[in-house]
This record gives C-alpha cells, structure tokens and sequence, in this order.
C-alpha cells in the first residue's frame, strides 16, 4: 500500500466528517475520507462535501448512527445528518460482474462489496483515488492521483471504453473536472468521449439534468459549454441547439454571455437558476418553431405559446426539464414580445410581472449578443429609473417620437 507525506490540514476538514471516522474506527472499522473532499483540500480549495468510504456493511454504519439513512437502489450508500451537513458514507466496493450490466452497458447494480485495494481500482479518475487515513494522518494513493494532481492531468482508472460502458456519466465527470479545475483531459480520455458519446443517449432523461445543473450552475459554466462543444458532447445533451448557430448567428453569442453572467453571479453569491440558462440555450429554437407557426397562418400570441411548449416536449426526451423550471423559461421567451409593448400602463404592468427582472436581463444579452432591438433594453433600463413623471414622458415617447391618442370624432346625425 503506497503512502504519501501529504497532510491535510484540520482546519479544512469538517468536524462532523472527523466524528464519523473516529466513530467507525472504533466500532472496529477502517474509514477514509476520499474523493472531491481530499483532492480540493490538497489544491487549496474550499471542499464542497464529504465523503467517506469504510468496510463498515451500510446496516453496520447504521446500527452506529442514530442520526443516519440508508439511500439509493443502485449504489446504496449512507446519508449521516449533522444539521444541515450530510456525510456521505459508502461501503468498499470491487469492480461489477458482467451479471451487472446489460449487453456491457451501464452498469444496474453497483451493491458487490470488496477489499479497499477493490475499492480504489473502481473509482473513475485518478485525483478522485486519494484516500486520508485521519486517525494516522496519512494520504494513501494507489494510482499517481498526487502525481496527476501535480500535473493538472484528469486520467482514468482503467480502460476508458470499459469505464466510459459502465457509466457514460463519466464522460461528462471528466468535461466538468476540466472546466471546474482547469485541467486537461489525457489523450485516450479525450479520443474515447468523441467516440462514445452516443452512449449517453442510455442515460435516463431526469438524471442527464442533474448532471447538467453541476456543469453549469457551480460557477464554471462558460468553460464547460466549450468544453462539451469541443468534445461533441453538448449536442447530445440539448440536440437542436447547435443547429441554429449557422441561421441565428447571435445565437451561440447569447449563451455565452447566458453563462458567463451565471458564472459571476454565483461568484458574487447571487441567486441563479438553470431556467434563465436553459432559456438561452433554446432560444434559437423557440425562434425558429414560433416563426414556421406563424408562417403556416398562426396568431402570434398563439405561436409564442404553442412554440415554447413544442420546444420544451421535445427537449424532454434528451434531459428532462421540470416544471418548476420550464414555466420561468417559458415566461421569459413570452415577456421578450411583450417587452415591445410600452404604450399607457402596459409598461407598468409588465414592469410588476414576477419574471421581469429575469427577462430584462435576458434582452440586455440579446443586444448584446448583437440582436438589432432598436434600443428597447436602454429604454427599459431608464423606465426602471424613472419616477412617475418621467415613466409617463417615456410612454408617451418611443423611438424619439411623441406619441398622441388619435381624437375620436362623433357621428353627426346628418
């Protein structure tokens, strides 16, 4: 068993996480603190969660921890709450049998418990293999995670078609460990995701989208988008989106700035949601359903409303949207049409509509994606500022001209 001299510091790793290791050391188990948590502390960064991974069977980690929960059907781990803290706590596993999988796909059942040197050998990448043995402060590494780590270098354990067959997840793991930390992919990595990815299409729709809120809403979503441009992975998330670069050429535009602007909101700890990012992403073909309804004779209201929910339905089947999620997305498209619309109190009442804020923000990125808008996002912005004076003056003025109510002339009797 290879150690290293590495450390961690105490005062990067959570006292609950410490609790549950010494706990388990006692009752006569080993435990290790492993994955995201160690590799961020040894970069210096702050650990988003902890995870530890014991030979302790998940109803032996339970009979020790009143405040735990026993979790998932697939890979069936250990939730212990402290609070508001959750300590994820897993069983050493070994590599699944053939009987796991269907036809060598992903694997259905990840339950076979093994050795910790099995254990090792089964996680994805190298820098995701460093176990911290707390009671003996000691990192042990089996794989040259410190050495990849060094390197800024993701590499896989194992052979990355086998492991990509077992879970393609992994491919977009490996797209959001080069964005979040800025690494490179190794070569056979790299040349497998632009073989393999078609095997994302196995993935269930609803767990697709969970992996797509960690890669753009955890403040590296600009780098992520080009990350799975470059590697031929963002089609297979959101298939049309592409398409409409050649015919909208602000489109790609739009979603850069989409996420660049999420990007320093959560770095400024601002709030965010997925809906504003997703309604980028399929603005172009929101556009192009909504004009081929109008073109075929269709009310532009009804269009507006019938495209976004066609665009919506057939998204679905590639991530799945919720609709907590998809009504904002929605409203934001809608209020683009009627943001156009300022005469008497339309402006105000647009103005009040809770999802305002968002698409005012969303037509600022259009003018500045380089849609032709004739000023409407400067107008909004001084409507916003405007006392009551000066938002009726601007009502009254649209496009540098003074707007006057035609004078109804009555019928004479002649």
């Amino acid at each position: 068993m290879k150690k290293t001299s590495h450390t961690l510091p105490n005062d990067k790793i959570s006292v609950s996480v410490s609790k549950v290791i010494h706990r388990l050391s006692a009752g006569g188990h080993r435990a290790y603190l492993v994955g995201g948590g160690v590799r961020d502390i040894l970069l210096d960064r702050d650990p988003k969660d902890f995870d530890v991974a014991t030979d302790a069977h998940p109803e032996q980690i339970k009979n020790l921890f009143r405040n735990s929960r026993e979790v998932g059907r697939r890979f069936r781990i250990v939730h212990i709450r402290f609070g508001r803290e959750i300590i994820e706590v897993s069983t050493f596993r070994k590599q699944p049998s053939d009987s796991a999988t269907k036809t060598s796909g992903p694997v259905m059942d990840d339950n076979a418990y093994g050795s910790f040197e099995e254990d090792v050998m089964r996680r994805d990448f190298t820098i995701n293999a460093l176990y911290y043995d707390l009671i003996n402060d000691e990192i042990i590494d089996l794989v040259d995670g410190m050495s990849d780590l060094e390197n800024n270098a993701i590499r896989i354990i194992g052979d990355p078609l086998k492991r990509f067959r077992e879970d393609p997840v992994r491919m977009l793991r490996a797209i959001r460990f080069k964005a979040k930390l800025d690494f490179n992919l190794d070569e056979n990595i790299s040349s497998e995701i632009h073989r393999s990815g078609q095997l994302l299409e196995q993935i269930p729709a609803a767990r697709l989208f969970e992996e797509t809120l960690k890669l753009f809403m955890s403040g590296h979503a600009a780098k992520s988008f080009q990350a799975l441009l470059q590697h031929g992975l963002f089609q297979r998330l959101f298939p049309r989106v592409e398409t409409h670069f050649p015919n909208y050429a602000s489109n790609q535009h739009l979603i850069e700035l989409a996420l660049q602007s999420t990007d320093r909101r959560i770095k400024a700890e601002l709030p965010v949601t997925i809906a504003f990012v997703l309604a980028a992403f399929l603005w172009g073909e929101f556009l192009n359903k909504k004009n081929q309804l109008q073109s075929n004779g269709m009310a532009s209201a009804d269009a507006i409303a019938q495209a976004g929910m066609n665009t919506v339905t057939e998204q679905q089947f590639s991530t799945s949207i919720p609709k907590r999620f998809s009504i904002p997305m929605r409203e934001i498209w809608s209020l683009q049409f009627r943001l156009t619309v300022r005469r008497g109190k339309k402006a105000e009442k647009i103005l009040a509509h809770r999802r305002f804020r968002a698409a005012y923000d969303f037509l600022i990125l259009r003018e500045e994606s380089g849609e032709k808008l004739d000023n409407l996002g400067q107008w909004w912005t001084q409507y916003q500022d405007a006392d009551e004076q000066q938002r009726e003056v601007l009502r009254s003025t649209i496009g540098g001209k003074r707007i006057t109510k035609k004078r109804r002339v009555k019928p004479t009797n002649n």
